[in-house]
C-alpha cells in the first residue's frame, strides 16, 4: 500500500540555499585575504645582528712592502762592463765593489788634463821668475836713481857754501840745484814704476794661479770619472738588482744596480679613491703580511689617483714577522675613526653608505623574513651605520637578495 510522502515547505529550501551561498562567499573572502605563498630561501644565507656600541670606521686595500731607503746606482760615464763581482741578494757595504767598467776615452781625457796642469804649472814658474827678475831690475834702477839724487843734493849744498864766499857764481849754483831736483823727480818716478811692477806681478801671478786651480779641478773631475768605472755600493744593505752582463755597454745615467735596506720596510697600500677621501696622515693602520699583523701609521698620501686608487704609505712600528721582504704582497687596514653609541650591522652585499635600501629582517620565530626599508649612514670595510628602519637585536639577511626584489616576504628553509 502506498504511503504518502510529506511535502517540504518552499521556505526551508530558500534558507538552505542562502546558507550555501553565504558559505561560498565566506570561503572566497578568506582565501582572498591569505598572503601569497612565500618563496623559500636557503638557510645558508649570510645573517647578522644589529648592534649598538662602538662603530670603528676602516678602509682597506692591497699593497706591497717596499724599503724605506732605496739607493739607485747610475753610471757616471759610459763604459763597457768588464766584470760583475756581486749577485743580487748579497749583503753589501759602502765600499763593496759591484762591477768594473772600462772606457779608454776617460783615461785619455785624464792624461790630457794632467798634461795641461803640468804645462800650466811650468808657465806659472816661468812667469814668476820673469816677474821677479823685472822687479829686481827695477829695484836696482831705484837704488841708482836714489844714489844720484843724494849726490846731486850734496854737491848743490857744498857749492852753495862756496858761492857764499864768492868762489862760484850764482848761475852755476842754480844749474846744480836744477840737476838735484831732476834726479829727485826721476827717483820718485822709478819708485812708482817699482810699485806698479809689484802690483802687476801680483795680479799676473794670481791669474795664473787661478788657471792652475782650474786645471787641478779638471784633473780631479777626470780622476773621479776614472774612479767611477769602479762601481761601489755606496751604502750598507742588500743588493736587490744588478741587471747587467759582462761585455754590455752602458750609457751615462743608466741604472746599474739597486741597493735596499731590508730591515727598514714600509707598506704602500692602494686605497680605492672613493674611500681615500677620509684618510689623513697619522691614522693608525694594521698590515697583514699573511704571516702576522704589524701595526703602523699613515705617513704619506699620494696626491694623484692612478687606476682608480690612491697610494698610501704606512710606516711599520712593530717587529716584522719572518719572511717579510721587499715586494711582498700584503693587505692593509686603516682606522678612520671610532664612533660611540652607534647602531650598526654588517655591510650588506648590495648596501651603499648614505642611502635608503631594502633588507629582509627575520621574524622573531625565524621562520620568515620580511622586507623593511632602512636608511644607512657612514660605512666601514665590513659594517655600515643604521640611521632608521632597524633596532638593536634585529637579525637581517646580508646576502644578495636581488632575485627576490618582487616579494615582500621569504621563508627560511
Amino acid at each position: 500500500m502506498d504511503i504518502p510522502r510529506p511535502q517540504t515547505p518552499k521556505r526551508s529550501r530558500w534558507i538552505l540555499g542562502g546558507l550555501g551561498i553565504a558559505a561560498v562567499l565566506a570561503t572566497t573572502i578568506a582565501v582572498g585575504r591569505l598572503e601569497p605563498a612565500a618563496p623559500t630561501v636557503d638557510a645558508g644565507v649570510w645573517l647578522d645582528t644589529v648592534q649598538l656600541g662602538t662603530f670603528v670606521r676602516e678602509v682597506r686595500g692591497p699593497g706591497t712592502l717596499v724599503p724605506e731607503q732605496i739607493r739607485y746606482i747610475s753610471a757616471v760615464t759610459a763604459g763597457r762592463v768588464e766584470r760583475v763581482l756581486v749577485q743580487p741578494g748579497t749583503q753589501v757595504t759602502p765600499e763593496t765593489e759591484l762591477l768594473t767598467l772600462s772606457n779608454p776615452d776617460v783615461q785619455l781625457q785624464l792624461m790630457e788634463a794632467q798634461r795641461q796642469l803640468a804645462t800650466g804649472e811650468a808657465n806659472l814658474a816661468n812667469l814668476r821668475a820673469t816677474l821677479e827678475n823685472q822687479r829686481l831690475s827695477q829695484e836696482a834702477t831705484v837704488a841708482s836713481a836714489e844714489s844720484q839724487a843724494r849726490e846731486a843734493e850734496r854737491k848743490a849744498k857744498a857749492y852753495r857754501e862756496l858761492a857764499a864766499r864768492g868762489l862760484y857764481s850764482q848761475l852755476e849754483i842754480q844749474s846744480l840745484e836744477d840737476s838735484a831736483v831732476e834726479l829727485a823727480t826721476r827717483l820718485e818716478i822709478e819708485k812708482k814704476r817699482l810699485s806698479f811692477i809689484e802690483q802687476s806681478m801680483a795680479a799676473q801671478l794670481a791669474a795664473q794661479e787661478a788657471e792652475i786651480e782650474r786645471l787641478r779641478g779638471l784633473v780631479a773631475f777626470q780622476q773621479r770619472y776614472l774612479e767611477s768605472l769602479r762601481v761601489t755600493a755606496g751604502t750598507r744593505g742588500v743588493l736587490r738588482e744588478l741587471p747587467l752582463q759582462e761585455g754590455q755597454w752602458v750609457n751615462p745615467g743608466q741604472q746599474l744596480a739597486v741597493v735596499v735596506q731590508p730591515g727598514r720596510l714600509k707598506a704602500e697600500l692602494r686605497i680605492p679613491e672613493t674611500q681615500a677621501k677620509d684618510v689623513v696622515v697619522g691614522q693608525r693602520a694594521s698590515i697583514d703580511t699573511r704571516n702576522g699583523i704589524v701595526p703602523g701609521r699613515v705617513v704619506r698620501i699620494d696626491p694623484a689617483v692612478v687606476n682608480g686608487t690612491v697610494t698610501v704609505d704606512v710606516a711599520l712600528e712593530g717587529e716584522l714577522p719572518r719572511g717579510a721582504r721587499p715586494d711582498l704582497s700584503v693587505d692593509g687596514t686603516i682606522e678612520i675613526e671610532r664612533l660611540q653609541d652607534v647602531l650598526f650591522v654588517g655591510r650588506p652585499a648590495y648596501g651603499q653608505p648614505e642611502s635608503t635600501i631594502g633588507v629582509f629582517r627575520l621574524d622573531p620565530d625565524g621562520e620568515y623574513a620580511r622586507r623593511v626599508t632602512v636608511e644607512t649612514g657612514r660605512a666601514s670595510v665590513n659594517a655600515i651605520e643604521i640611521r632608521s628602519g632597524l633596532r638593536e637585536g634585529d637579525v637581517v639577511i646580508l646576502s644578495d637578495m636581488s632575485q627576490w626584489d618582487g616579494v615582500e616576504r621569504v621563508k627560511m628553509r
